[in-house]
């Protein structure tokens, strides 16, 4: 028999053993290693501590906590986690046990509980499904334990958080596809507004920049209390929190100065152990600094602070902030629903991720549920590394002339990169037309039902477009000359893309057509050719 129970100040002992028999000496928090922390949270207001005991020997088999107001303002956000079993326990149910024990312990006082589960199993990750948690999205790399790990995001709504929901969050079109997920794994219709041409805070490069010190905080704690008009990034800490919880927290603030006038600053906080990040917090005077600030904290990370992993939560009303954040390396990793009190309204929140270390998803093991979200931020990753390559074709091919530099990442975002083997027939006669690849690389020939060569097809010019507009198959066949690369779209995402921006469609329709008319004026004048 198990019973679940809070933990006593007696059991901090055992609660760090079991982290150690769990995780060795590498658990990505080392304070469940420190008796005395551990016993300072047992006994504080703000966590709770359960732990699953063998009723017959009174041996402690599991634990699991709650960390209450991890939001700002008292947003009645909490974070699940700290789940362990001990080897002897597995197979009792005890993790189900705990989590359905935490839930009835604080559901009151919250509105919105968040997991961050582990994705080298499933095994937390189907708990949380079980007690009504939702996948929301996938934090990549975010944990170091021997390699860096990643995480599945799960999110659960209680009391009147959803009702209390502002509805229609104003998303850049990167957004999007992982909103739409995040919002119907909730149960919610997906009621965003797509912001067709998105700009990021104007970019100006004229600032000194300085790290907090202690005698400047009441100099910033005035410029804050007096420039915040609506915020556009949330977190935990706040520079209200005062210099010695900011201090005990890890956490600083770059200063922007012009003129010798503080004009903006930007407040995170590093976990140098786990070699992670987070932006809590941007002020500014005018919006001059924003995208400076961003830009300079990130070049920090990479060069000064080592820093593998850096996270931002930023408004889902705020399409300026999310293309800024864009133009940074920051890629939405997850959609939180009415995660913020702000007012009287609970917003959304868009967690924004740049990933300074190399990526690699192939030891990803996520459930079910969650598999559509995490394979679409592997994509955007796996994107991320091909887009110098993929820009460069949108730079130069005639199908994308015409495009301004933003229209130019936005078609590039929605394209793969395929390499093309030499010898490799990319499609036969009767195959569905369901690809259009414009060629960076290397030549494809195009033969007819017979075997004959009509056509060829090299750098810059697209493959696939008119068997995938007027029919659905082709009738011809196309075999790889030579090798090389392709910028690869699927008829679903080129769909999607002029679905979503109309303006780009408009482009790409009017130069498709050109294209058209001199690829099939040269595929005449080569049969002529032939006949004679």
């Amino acid at each position: 028999m198990i019973d679940i129970r809070r933990a006593r100040e007696t059991d901090a002992e055992v609660i760090s053993e079991l982290f150690h028999i769990a995780y060795g000496d590498s658990y990505f928090y080392p304070q469940y290693y420190d008796i005395q922390a551990l016993k300072r949270m047992i006994l504080s207001d703000d966590t709770l501590f359960l732990v699953a005991e063998d009723s017959e020997t009174e041996t402690v088999l599991g634990t699991a906590s709650v960390v209450l107001e991890v939001g700002a303002h008292a947003d009645l956000v909490a974070e699940f986690g700290r789940l362990v079993v001990h080897p002897k326990g597995r197979g009792q149910g005890i993790g189900s046990q705990l989590m359905q024990a935490r839930i009835e312990f604080v559901q009151d006082r919250l509105h919105v509980g968040i997991v961050e589960n582990r994705s080298a199993h499933e095994f937390s990750q189907r708990i949380s499904h079980q007690h009504g948690f939702h996948p929301v999205g996938l934090l990549p790399n975010k944990f170091q334990l021997g390699d860096r790990e990643s995480a599945a995001l799960y999110v659960c709504h209680f009391g009147h958080a959803l009702e209390l929901r502002r509805n229609h969050p104003h998303l850049i079109p990167e957004v999007y596809p992982l909103a739409k997920l995040a919002l119907e794994n909730c149960q919610l219709n997906c009621d965003a507004i797509i912001e067709a041409e998105p700009r990021a805070y104007p970019h100006f490069h004229q600032f000194e920049v300085q790290e907090m010190e202690s005698e400047l905080y009441p100099v910033l704690l005035r410029f804050e209390r007096g420039r915040i008009k609506q915020r556009e990034i949330f977190g935990r800490m706040r520079l209200h929190y005062g210099l010695f919880q900011l201090r005990a927290s890890h956490a600083q603030y770059l200063l922007a100065y012009r003129d010798g006038l503080m004009v903006g600053a930007i407040g995170f906080s590093i976990d140098e152990h786990e070699r992670t990040g987070k932006i809590f917090e941007l002020v500014s005077l005018d919006d001059s600094p924003i995208y400076f600030l961003v830009s300079e904290l990130v070049r920090r990370c990479r060069e000064e602070y080592s820093i593998d992993y850096l996270e931002a939560d930023v408004s889902a009303f705020s399409p300026q902030m999310q293309q800024t954040f864009l133009e940074n390396g920051f890629l939405p990793a997850a959609y939180i629903p009415a995660m913020i009190f702000h007012e009287v309204e609970r917003l959304d929140v868009v967690r924004m991720v740049c990933l300074l270390t190399t990526w690699n998803g192939d030891s990803l093991q996520v459930f079910e549920p969650g598999k559509a979200i995490a394979d679409l931020v592997d994509q955007s990753l796996r994107l991320r590394t091909a887009l110098p390559k993929l820009m460069q074709a949108v730079n130069t091919a005639p199908l994308f002339a015409g495009l301004s530099e933003e229209q130019q990442q936005y078609v590039a975002a929605s394209a793969e990169l395929e390499t093309l083997e030499e010898g490799h027939v990319l499609f036969r006669p009767d195959d569905p037309a369901d690809k259009i690849r414009v060629i960076i690389s290397g030549e494809v020939e195009i033969q007819n039902c017979h075997g004959k060569t009509v056509g060829t097809i090299g750098v810059h010019e697209s493959l696939g477009d008119l068997a995938s507009v007027s029919e659905p198959s082709h009738r011809v066949s196309a075999r790889v000359k030579s090798e090389g690369q392709a910028m690869l779209f699927s008829r679903d995402a080129l769909q999607q893309l002029v679905h979503t921006r109309p303006d780009i469609g408009m482009i790409l329709f009017r130069n498709h057509a050109c294209e058209l008319a001199d690829k099939l004026q040269r595929m005449n004048v080569h049969a002529l050719f032939k006949q004679e």
